[in-house]
């Protein structure tokens, strides 16, 4: 086995939690995930309003988005590798509050600068919340049931990602454009409430903790080159485009070197010679890059190809939240049913076959087309997401938790990122020698969901030969 792999110690204090503690556990995480993950899409549908309000370009407003995103990004890693070094309640407790105060902090900013401030805070906060959710749940919950409890948080995050632009449209038409950061503050003191009330205490710290603080420098600045790189300059690729990716290359040789030599890395390299953790990072990310792509094409193809007025896009965007919170605890089920290796197996085809539907019949079959490989897209995510996330967090050791978790979400939010830029650019690319708005909707539509069914099937071969190197049924 390798270092990072535990030999199951632990289990038997986790099973011998009661039952309802163990569930006031499971809805303080729960609660955590769902804000952490509507905070990076909530404020999107706000920019407009935004851009009126503060009387500033879009490419000034578009920073309300890209704080929160490079924030989380760039902390998620070292947040998790701290809760692991510092205790993860005092940790989750800390990160809460710093959510709240950052989202109280946007609602009342008077300026755009200041806003854009209290969203990185806010985002910093979320990273914490985001790093630490599964590994609590690695020791909180007893191992026969860990796959309902990761398809719990599954749901919450894929529903917080999701709905944040149903939400926000809606808080803003009802509320205006504070209502956006004000809805998180009193779900963000119930959230600390039932975390101070419920999580479990940490253990006593031995000795002084090692922090690597050169490496967690530069995977921040390296993740926050690739991430501005990838969200810059509306979709379009040029020369800062191509700098700041090349600075990013350039910053992850140098956090690996810098890696090696360490006493006390960030992440130990030998890490990755783990096929449960090699792979579960790749596939994660992949999926994700799919799903983003279903949230940020669907609008165009909808409105485009189908002449969905603004409403009815909005109706028929809601199939994702709706699958995501009725698919998330059964697919957490059928993990600790099935095992994590064929449960992910099986999310990964049907998200393959949801990609390849929508490349090839979507556009002849109308609203129904584009409704039902959707459903079938996000209900294999759930089920994916459930096992792998399963399958990652099983085995882990416990002083290593937190530093996995946070990887895991590094992943998510990597292929949230690339989703949204690449795959938007793919659609681009393929609608733009359309005849009519209609032909050119459905070519970028075939062309989009062409690549994702190609990613899928990479993220499948991976998880086929993951299968063949550890057992995990």
């Amino acid at each position: 086995m390798k270092p990072i792999i535990a030999n199951q110690a632990g289990t038997a204090a986790a099973s011998s939690k009661s039952a309802p503690s163990v569930r006031w556990t499971l809805a303080s995480l729960a609660l955590s995930m769902l804000l952490s993950s509507l905070g990076t899409s909530i404020a999107n549908v706000g920019l407009p309003t935004l851009a009126r309000a503060f009387e500033a370009p879009f490419q000034q407003v578009q920073w309300v988005v890209l704080a929160y995103l490079l924030t989380v990004t760039s902390l998620v890693v070292g947040a998790g590798r701290l809760g692991d070094l510092v205790g993860r309640r005092r940790l989750m407790l800390g990160g809460i509050s710093v959510f709240t105060a950052g989202s109280a902090m946007c609602a009342l900013a008077p300026s755009l600068a200041l806003l854009i401030a209290a969203r990185a805070i806010q985002g910093a906060g979320a990273a914490v919340m985001m790093a630490l959710t599964m590994a609590f749940v690695a020791g909180a919950v007893p191992k026969e049931k860990t796959g309902g409890a990761m398809g719990l948080l599954g749901t919450m995050s894929a529903v917080g990602t999701a709905l944040g632009p149903t939400l926000g449209g809606a808080l803003i038409a009802w509320f205006g454009w504070p209502a956006l950061f004000q809805v998180c503050v009193p779900l963000g003191a119930l959230a600390l409430v039932l975390a101070y009330r419920f999580l479990p205490a940490d253990g006593p710290r031995t000795g002084r903790p090692e922090f690597d603080h050169a490496g967690t420098l530069l995977l921040a600045l390296t993740l926050a080159a690739y991430a501005l790189a990838m969200t810059v300059g509306h979709g379009g690729f040029g020369a800062i485009n191509a700098g700041l990716l090349g600075a990013a290359l350039c910053g992850a040789g140098l956090f690996m070197r810098a890696e090696a030599k360490s006493a006390s890395p960030l992440i130990p390299l030998a890490m990755f010679r783990d096929p449960v953790l090699k792979a579960g990072f790749a596939m994660s990310a992949l999926a994700t890059t799919v799903v983003m792509a279903t949230l940020v094409v669907g609008p165009f193809y909808l409105s485009g190809a189908l002449a969905l007025d603004a409403a009815r896009v909005g109706l028929v965007m809601s199939t994702g939240p709706i699958v995501a919170a009725l698919a998330g605890v059964p697919a957490g089920w059928l993990v600790d049913r099935f095992g994590a290796g064929r449960a992910a197996i099986a999310g990964l085809m049907a998200m393959a076959t949801g990609a390849a539907l929508l490349a090839t019949i979507a556009a002849a079959h109308g609203v129904a087309g584009y409704i039902a490989p959707l459903a079938v897209v996000t209900a294999g995510y759930a089920l994916l997401q459930a096992a792998n996330n399963t399958a990652v967090m099983a085995d882990v050791l416990p002083e290593r938790r937190g530093v996995v978790s946070g990887l895991l979400n590094l992943s998510r939010n990597l292929g949230l990122v690339t989703g949204a830029s690449v795959m938007g650019a793919v659609y681009a690319l393929g609608s733009a020698d359309g005849v009519a708005v209609t032909v050119a909707a459905a070519a970028g539509m075939r062309l989009t969901f062409g690549i994702a069914t190609a990613l899928i099937l990479a993220a499948l071969a991976i998880a086929s030969i993951r299968r063949g190197h550890v057992l995990l049924v």
